[in-house]
C-alpha cells in the first residue's frame, strides 16, 4: 500500500514517521497510508522554510505573481485528476469536488493580484520637506492547519496569499483526505516556486502542537471545531503569535411568510445535503415564521429529501455521498438518536441507509426533524451531516433574537421578498457572513470569509482583504531631506505640523 509522504524543500519525505490509514468512504477499504510527521519533520520542514524566506521576500511581488499564473493554470489542466482524489479520499461527489476546487482556484486568482494589494500608501509633505509612506512586508514562516470538509479550498484560502504576500508556509492538512492537497501543493512547484518557500507536513496533534510551539512560525491560520480552534488560539497567542481560528457553526435559514417557497426549499436542499452536510456553512436549521409556513416548507422538503440520489462519490450525476469516516457517521446517527429521544419529530430518517455494491461505506441518508426545539442538542450543537432541523417562531424578531442568542456566528439566510425585513436582519443579525435569497453566503475571493462569536477566534477574517493584512505587517516611514543651506534650531516640544 502506498504512502503519502510529506513535501518538504521541494522533495517527497516520509523518513520513518509513524503512518496511519486512508479510507475510501464509499467503500469503507483503505487506499493508502499516511505519513504521520513528528516533530523533528516538522523542524525540517521549518528550516527549510526558514532558509528559503531571505531569497523569497525579496522577489518582486510581480514575480511572485508569475508563479501564482501558472499554478492557476496548471490547477484547471489537472481540475479532473484533483476532483477524483477528492472524491476518493473525503466522499463528496465529483461535481462538488470540482466545485470546491473551482472556489479555491479564485483565491490564486486574488493572489495573482500581489503587485496591486502590495501596494503602500504614500503622502507628500506631510511636513517641511517630510514625506511618509507605509510599506506591508511579510512576516517570515507561517502555518496553516486545514480541515478534512475541504482538502482543496480551504489550504488554497491560506497559502497562496501568503506567499504572494512573501512569506513562507508549511501546510498541515487533514490526515483523512490528503492526497489532493499534496498534488496541489506539487502543481506549485511545478509551475516555478522556489524550494522551501511551501512545505507540507501530513500529522495529528504532534504535529500541531509542534507548529504552535516553533518560535520559528510567526503566524498560524486554522478552520476546523471551535474546541480546537480555542486551543491554538490560545496556545498561539501565548507565545505572541498572529492566530485567525474559523471554528463550528450551526447555519439558520429563516423563512418569512412571503418568500418564494419553491425557491426557497431548492435553495435549502443544495445547503442542508450538498457535500452530505459536511460544510461550516451548512444550513442546519430552518426558522419558519408562523405554522403555515412551516408545514409548508415540510411537505414541499420531504419528497425531495427521499428522491436524493447517494451512492459513491466518484459515481456522476449524484447529490450526496457517504460521510467521510465511520466515526463520522456513528456521530451524525447518534445525533439522530437524541433528536428522537428528546421529542423532536422525525420526518425523514437518514439511518441505515444502504448503497448497494457499497453495503460498507459510510452513508447517512438526507434527515428532517420538525418542531425542534433550542433546548434539544440537535439545536444547539454541530451536528456536521445531513441533519435539518425546522424550528417554528411566530415573529421575524423571535427568529433573530433566537439567532442572536446561539453560540456561533458563521453565517446565516433569509428568504423574503420584503426589502424592508431583508435590511432590518442584515442589519441587527449578530451572524459574520449573510445572505438574502442566498443560502450560502460564501464570500468571493477578493472579500474576506469569516463569523463572529465562537465561530473565529481572531481579529481578521481569512481570504481577501483582511487575508493580505494577516499575512504582512505595516512599517511606517517617515523621510526628511533638508535644503542644504537651512538650519533649525532643536525643538523638543513633541513635533507637529
Amino acid at each position: 500500500m502506498s504512502t503519502v509522504a510529506h513535501l518538504i524543500n521541494g522533495e517527497l519525505v516520509s523518513g520513518n514517521d509513524r503512518s496511519a490509514d486512508v479510507f475510501n468512504p464509499s467503500t469503507g477499504q483503505a487506499i493508502h497510508k499516511v505519513a504521520l510527521a513528528s516533530r523533528a519533520t516538522v523542524q525540517q520542514a521549518i528550516d527549510a522554510a526558514k532558509a528559503a524566506f531571505p531569497a523569497w521576500r525579496n522577489t518582486p511581488p510581480a514575480k511572485r505573481a508569475q508563479v501564482m499564473f501558472r499554478f492557476k493554470q496548471l490547477l484547471e489542466q489537472n481540475d479532473a485528476r484533483i476532483s477524483q482524489l477528492i472524491s476518493e479520499e473525503h466522499g463528496k461527489t465529483l461535481e462538488d469536488a470540482a466545485g470546491e476546487l473551482k472556489r479555491g482556484i479564485e483565491n490564486v486568482e486574488f493572489a495573482c493580484a500581489a503587485p496591486e494589494v502590495l501596494k503602500g500608501e504614500y503622502s507628500r509633505n506631510v511636513g517641511p520637506n517630510i514625506d511618509a509612506w507605509s510599506d506591508f512586508q511579510p512576516l517570515g514562516v507561517v502555518a496553516g492547519i486545514t480541515p478534512f470538509n475541504f482538502p482543496a479550498m480551504v489550504p488554497l484560502w491560506m497559502y497562496p496569499l501568503a506567499i504572494a504576500c512573501g512569506n513562507t508556509f508549511i501546510l498541515k492538512p487533514s490526515e483523512r483526505d490528503p492526497s489532493s492537497t499534496l498534488l496541489i501543493a506539487q502543481l506549485l512547484h511545478e509551475a516555478g516556486l522556489p524550494k522551501g518557500v511551501l512545505n507540507v507536513v501530513h500529522g495529528d496533534k504532534e504535529a500541531v502542537d509542534a507548529l504552535i510551539e516553533a518560535p520559528e512560525v510567526k503566524a498560524l491560520s486554522f478552520v476546523g471545531s471551535t474546541p480546537i480552534a480555542e486551543y491554538i488560539y490560545t496556545e498561539g497567542t501565548r507565545r505572541g503569535k498572529r492566530v485567525q481560528a474559523l471554528g463550528g457553526a450551526k447555519n439558520h435559514a429563516v423563512l418569512m411568510p412571503d418568500a418564494d417557497l419553491d425557491n426557497a426549499v431548492s435553495a435549502l436542499m443544495g445547503a442542508a445535503y450538498g457535500s452530505c452536510g459536511e460544510r461550516c456553512m451548512a444550513i442546519s436549521v430552518a426558522v419558519c415564521v408562523g405554522d403555515q409556513v412551516a408545514d409548508a416548507l415540510v411537505a414541499k422538503l420531504v419528497p425531495q429529501i427521499k428522491g436524493l440520489k447517494i451512492g459513491a462519490g466518484t459515481s456522476c450525476g449524484l447529490d450526496m455521498g457517504p460521510l467521510v469516516t465511520a466515526a463520522a457517521r456513528d456521530k451524525v446517527v447518534g445525533y439522530i438518536d437524541d433528536g428522537v429521544a428528546a421529542g423532536a419529530e422525525l420526518v425523514v430518517d437518514g439511518r441505515g441507509y444502504r448503497v448497494a455494491g457499497n453495503e460498507d461505506g459510510y452513508f447517512v441518508g438526507g434527515t428532517l426533524f420538525d418542531r425542534v426545539t433550542t433546548e434539544m442538542r440537535i439545536y444547539k450543537e454541530e451536528i456536521f451531516g445531513p441533519v435539518l432541523c425546522v424550528v417554528r417562531v411566530n415573529s421575524l424578531e423571535e427568529a433573530m433574537q433566537l439567532i442572536n442568542d446561539h453560540e456561533y456566528g458563521n453565517g446565516t439566510c433569509i428568504f423574503t421578498r420584503d426589502g424592508e425585513a431583508a435590511r432590518l436582519f442584515c442589519d441587527e443579525i449578530e451572524v459574520g457572513m449573510v445572505g438574502v435569497n442566498v443560502p450560502l453566503p460564501v464570500p468571493v475571493a477578493y472579500h474576506s470569509f469569516g463569523g463572529w462569536k465562537r465561530s473565529l477566534f481572531g481579529d481578521l477574517h481569512a481570504y481577501g482583504p483582511d487575508g493580505v493584512r494577516f499575512y504582512t505587517r505595516r512599517k511606517a516611514i517617515t523621510q526628511r531631506w533638508p535644503q542644504r543651506a537651512s538650519h533649525e534650531a532643536s525643538q523638543f516640544a513633541f513635533p507637529s505640523l
